[in-house]
């Protein structure tokens, strides 16, 4: 593997109506499948026009900002998601349909590439803020605003370059990996759906502190915690198939094999980029494991 790290940063992408419904059973940041697929489509729409041996090898999410499309009443006790309710059908009437939950993004990407000459870096970058301003989508929203991409290179062990790079990355938050918290905590044969949650749950305690002029003035002192520090949250990161490979009815694409699978889900952090110690910490590729029929998204660190 090369000492240099050849990088396109694309700064605060406004997407709009993205998909926040990550996994069958969470809500919030579209899922690392998501943004990965965004990087392979624009990589296949680079090598129809003109740049033919470039390639996109891994990937980084730095959230600027989310608003999750969501409503809560005065007296509601949860949130309710904010539809759309299209298209409408043949009367006028709301049709009946799957709810879909949606939010608002402004994320940067931070993208390893290969296969572009130095000569025509100026040109790779023009067409990929075509190719963005055009009909893209990313996470199933729509792009309505970029600002200018810009080319940068890390060799490895350049601390100066990655301060370089971090500050161009702030504020924000990367997502990264913690499948190490759910391997402790299975190591030691806990459930995998509740070592999740016990990760993501938030511990409450009260502690009373006794005064010496009366019991009725008696206090207590709340505090809350979590079982690992740092903003740990759940994110999809591939799929496990779930039957063998071969030919569905009616499937979109007669020519390539089929399979139905299921979302893998496990935790992720929040981080933010200028306490990371290497590039490969936020980086995210794909990683297939036919011998477990698993298709995922994993950090470079990971996979190395």
């Amino acid at each position: 593997m090369s000492t240099i790290k050849y990088l396109l940063i694309l700064p605060h992408i406004k997407v709009h109506n993205a998909n926040a419904l990550s996994s069958p059973f969470t809500i919030g940041f579209p899922a690392m499948t998501a943004w990965l697929g965004a990087t392979h489509a624009l990589q296949r729409k680079l090598n129809q026009s003109g740049f033919p041996a470039a390639r996109f090898q891994a990937t980084a999410v730095i959230s600027h900002h989310c608003s999750l499309q969501t409503h809560k009443g005065v007296e509601d006790f949860v949130h309710s998601i904010i539809g759309t309710a299209n298209p409408l059908d043949k009367t006028g009437a709301r049709s009946a349909f799957i709810e879909e939950a949606r939010c608002h993004l402004d994320v940067s990407l931070l993208i390893e590439y290969v296969g572009v000459n130095k000569v025509d870096e100026t040109l790779f970058l023009d067409k990929i803020e075509t190719l963005l301003a055009g009909n893209m989508k990313m996470a199933a929203g729509d792009i309505i605003g970029l600002n200018s991409p810009c080319l940068m290179r890390i060799e490895q062990g350049d601390d100066a370059g990655l301060r370089q790079l971090t500050r161009k990355l702030m504020p924000g938050y990367a997502l990264i990996e913690r499948r190490d918290l759910m391997k402790e905590s299975m190591s030691e044969d806990v459930d995998a759906i509740q070592s999740l949650v016990e990760h993501l749950a938030i511990y409450h305690d009260c502690e009373r502190i006794s005064t010496e002029e009366s019991e009725e003035q008696d206090q207590v002192n709340w505090t809350s915690s979590r079982k690992a520090a740092g903003w740990i949250v759940p994110v999809a990161t591939g799929f496990q198939g779930i039957s063998e490979i071969g030919v569905a009815k009616n499937q979109r694409d007669a020519e390539t094999p089929h399979r139905f699978a299921e979302a893998v889900v496990t935790l992720g952090e929040f981080k933010m980029p200028y306490q990371i110690k290497s590039i490969d910490e936020i980086l995210w590729r794909y990683q297939v494991d036919l011998e477990n029929d698993l298709y995922l998204c994993q950090s470079t660190r990971a996979t190395a």
